[in-house]
């Protein structure tokens, strides 16, 4: 007859009672928000330890995911070794940063920035650390599918850097009964002494604290383009609901992508004002979808400002993009290729005379909020040129339409067809 030996082993841990909470859910999934030096990559790897010896999963694999294979590294294989020293089946894998325990489970780190080494895998538990600096699609196209036959669950950490993907999960958890959600202020856990969070307050202004150390969601980001024209905004009351004239014409301003978003603009100009009333943002579709779209929201059209690269042609059929978006109604202006810092000028000084429809434009205004210069960590110093991200596409758009408009309006008025009389808009 065949007898099971019980091993009793005690892990070098002892959980920060601000964790308690985590340790102790019940929830498939979790989002916890945390300020800087809070603890919580020690917590989740110990989390994920404690999970992957007593899951009752024959051959468990679980997976610590961070932007960057270096970063995984640095950030976690250290306290993944260490506290798993008691239960592991053999040394630690340093080439795969792999460690295997006793039962037959396996816990191995993983960069975001290489997406394809996890496709295939099956996986009982994942913890994506700073999820808001990852491609979103990491998550619905690679992971989620990963979890799924093994009913595998999985913990996003992070601190904010603005609303991106993270700030999206943390609004799901927020709401739904099955999400574990937790924040975590350094001015309500009292881990870090009162002394040094003041003299961080003073070195890093008030934006940067709020967002390391207050979990800021709204917080403006450093290195941000736009953020004194927004700020004045908000201050004067031109963010807010934004009533459509519909005697007015409708223009457009639009980014182009081809495997990243295309970004639409929806903008009425009344006298000096310029009023951003809709905001529109889709991927992976064609510009039928987008004519639908324009379609739909029934507004009278003015003239359509595309960058120059709408004139390259597409190789299946030959025909420019020009040539696909009339044929579909729409009669693109093309905006001429300019230095992007100029664009970006022209976009600050127009922001000084904007009106925005905040809930309509929700999405775009955030990008404009968090489009920011890329920071060169080699020379510690802020490059001239923005950083590509999902914020590009709005901001791109906005700067088409500063570039594009301002120079016509004194030269001639917007020729607008009437509904109803041969325009496809008006159908």
């Amino acid at each position: 007859m065949e007898t099971t030996t019980v091993r009793q082993v005690e892990i070098n841990y002892w959980p920060r009672q601000q964790f308690q909470p985590f340790h102790n859910r019940t929830q498939r999934w979790a989002c916890l928000v945390a300020h800087r030096r809070a603890g919580k990559t020690v917590a989740t790897i110990n989390d994920k330890i404690k999970r992957a010896i007593t899951d009752a999963k024959p051959d468990g694999r679980y997976a610590y995911i961070a932007p960057l294979y270096n970063q995984a590294k640095d950030i976690a294989w250290t306290y993944l070794k260490q506290y798993s020293y008691p239960i592991l089946a053999a040394p630690p894998n340093e080439s795969e940063l792999r460690v295997d325990l006793i039962n037959g489970s396996r816990i191995r780190l993983y960069g975001a920035d290489n997406p394809d080494r996890l496709r295939g895998l099956y996986l009982d538990g994942v913890t994506l650390d700073e999820f808001g600096d990852m491609k979103p699609s990491i998550w619905t196209d690679v992971l989620r599918p990963a979890l799924s036959d093994r009913k595998g669950w999985a913990t996003f950490i992070g601190t904010p850097k603005g609303k991106n993907a993270f700030w999206d999960i943390w609004q799901e958890a927020l709401k739904e009964e099955a999400w574990f959600s937790m924040m975590l202020k350094a001015s309500e856990t009292g881990l870090i002494d009162p002394v040094e969070l003041a003299e961080a307050r003073k070195q890093m202004g008030e934006d940067q604290y709020a967002q390391e150390y207050e979990c800021s969601f709204e917080a403006a980001l450093k290195g941000a383009f736009y953020v004194e024209e927004l700020r004045r905004a908000e201050a004067d009351g031109r963010i807010g609901r934004i009533p459509i004239d519909r005697s007015q014409p409708v223009h457009t301003a639009w980014d182009l992508g081809v495997t990243d978003s295309t970004a639409i603009w929806f903008v009425q100009c009344v006298g000096k004002e310029r009023r951003l009333i809709d905001y529109y943002e889709a991927s992976g579709v064609g510009f039928d979808h987008y004519a639908g779209v324009l379609k739909a929201k029934n507004y009278i059209y003015g003239s359509h400002y595309f960058p120059h690269d709408v004139q390259a042609h597409e190789l299946t059929s030959g025909k420019s993009r020009v040539d696909t978006l009339k044929g579909l109604g729409i009669s693109p202006e093309v905006v001429p290729l300019s230095a992007v810092m100029d664009g970006i000028n022209a976009t600050r000084r127009m922001l000084d005379q904007v009106w925005i429809d905040k809930e309509r434009c929700e999405r775009g205004l955030e990008a404009l909020k968090q489009y920011r210069r890329e920071y060169d960590d080699n020379l510690k110093d802020w490059k001239m040129k923005p950083l590509h991200d999902w914020t590009s596409h709005g901001a791109d758009a906005l700067r088409t339409f500063a570039c594009g408009f301002a120079d016509k309006t004194m030269l001639r008025p917007i020729n607008v067809t009437p509904r109803g009389r041969g325009s496809w808009m008006g159908q």
